[in-house]
């Protein structure tokens, strides 16, 4: 019997060659899938192992992310970008991801961030953060939200104010408090930050958006969260002690800061998706490549029944997870096509529960050398569990879903 069926369906295509629409992003996913190849992988496993998570991150990676023109690659011509729509970034965050998630993450952070910027901020706010931003081949950006006790109250969202708030003062606004969790927060040289302006009202009606530049007075870098996995991205702690922000930062209106999220971040939760996606793929070719040297009762495990029907059932979840996501991206850049506000908190979900299926099921095809650190396998599957809550605790963002679908979504009241 000769089992050898998906090499030769996959030989010239990659998973979501499929949804390739265009000659120009199929010569920018083959430069991420080579940049990948020569520069991700042959660090990512080094960079994981350092003794802290500061020195796990990426710096040279993103360095010749830049030089290949992907940290700034969703900014428009005029910020020397592509003007890359979210399909495109998706698909990008994912080739990242079969070689590290934490690049994908720092560097999906960063392309979408600066997505929002360019649309958000006016003029003078654009002047003064995206144009030496795109000068710094070492920059990225970072959003601050969640506070210890506040992340999944702002997905639902929670009628309850954040703990870091500001008070209103001559020229701007003395911010103090805390977020936490916070991707590239030690790293970022621009952020976006929300903050309560307004006492006595829930967070979706009192906050307000700000640019935050690094190396403000008032506003410092906590510890930096020792991670059980995505570790060559940092998290960290943004500590406010009297900060002033002046008015000119302000984002939009005071105020309606969500509602600013809600008009320019509709993708977000698919880049995670794409994230994960990646995460799986980089699984699922453990597991294939495994299960065909691996020599189990008198054969190569390929050719016992079950698991060439595993691997099959694998494979069928990434397509399935990776279609969704990237309706989600289609209908974020078209949403006069058909865009429902479901699409905002389903697909990473889907991706998660289908990458920590798919975690486990390689862990289990390889056995105990699963469970050895230099097989590779214990990693992503330290990788794939972050994804359970990143971005939204799935069970938060299915309440979320159901509460658009059953006409409780506070946002689009």
């Amino acid at each position: 019997m000769k089992i050898v069926l998906i090499d030769e369906i996959t030989k010239e295509f990659t998973m979501h060659d499929m949804f390739i629409e265009t000659e120009e992003q199929r010569a920018i996913l083959e430069s991420v899938r080579k940049f990948v190849d020569d520069v991700v992988k042959p660090k990512s496993a080094e960079l994981d192992a350092m003794d802290t998570p500061d020195k796990r991150y990426c710096g040279e990676i993103v360095k010749a992310a830049n030089d290949l023109g992907l940290r700034t690659m969703t900014l428009s011509e005029k910020y020397g970008g592509l003007s890359a729509d979210s399909h495109t970034t998706a698909m990008v965050v994912e080739e990242l991801a079969v070689g590290d998630v934490g690049v994908s993450v720092v560097m999906a952070q960063t392309m979408k961030l600066a997505t929002i910027m360019e649309k958000a901020l006016n003029e003078d706010q654009a002047e003064r953060a995206l144009v030496p931003f795109t000068k710094d081949p070492e920059a990225v950006l970072a959003i601050g939200i969640t506070e210890p006790d506040n992340a999944s109250n702002y997905f639902l969202p929670y009628p309850t104010p954040f703990r870091t708030t500001a008070e209103k003062v001559d020229g701007g606004y003395v911010i103090n408090g805390m977020k936490h969790f916070i991707s590239n927060g030690n790293r970022a040289s621009f952020y976006l930050l929300f903050v309560q302006t307004e006492k006595g009202k829930p967070m979706l009606e009192g906050t307000t958006c700000f640019l935050l530049e690094r190396g403000r007075e008032g506003f410092s870098i906590g510890r930096v969260h020792d991670k059980l996995g995505e570790s060559l991205a940092n998290n960290a702690e943004l500590i406010f002690q009297d900060c002033f922000i002046p008015n000119e930062n302000i984002v939009g209106e005071v105020g309606k800061g969500f509602q600013l999220l809600q008009k320019f971040f509709p993708s977000s939760n698919s880049f995670a998706a794409a994230s994960c996606l990646g995460v799986g793929v980089a699984l699922f070719e453990k597991a294939e490549q495994w299960a065909k040297i691996r020599v189990q009762g008198g054969r190569p495990l390929i050719e016992h029944d079950g698991i060439r029907a595993q691997l099959a059932e694998m494979r069928m979840l990434l397509d399935a997870a990776r279609a969704y996501t990237h309706k989600a991206c289609y209908l974020a850049d078209n949403q006069d096509q058909g865009w429902d506000y479901t699409l905002g908190a389903l697909p990473k979900a889907m991706a998660s529960q289908a990458v920590w299926k798919i975690a486990t099921w390689t862990m289990e095809i390889h056995g105990g050398h699963g469970y050895m650190k230099e097989f590779g396998v214990a990693k992503l599957l330290r990788d794939a569990a972050g994804w359970l809550h990143s971005d939204g605790v799935n069970r938060t963002l299915f309440l979320k879903a159901a509460n658009i679908m059953y006409g409780l979504d506070l946002y689009n009241k």
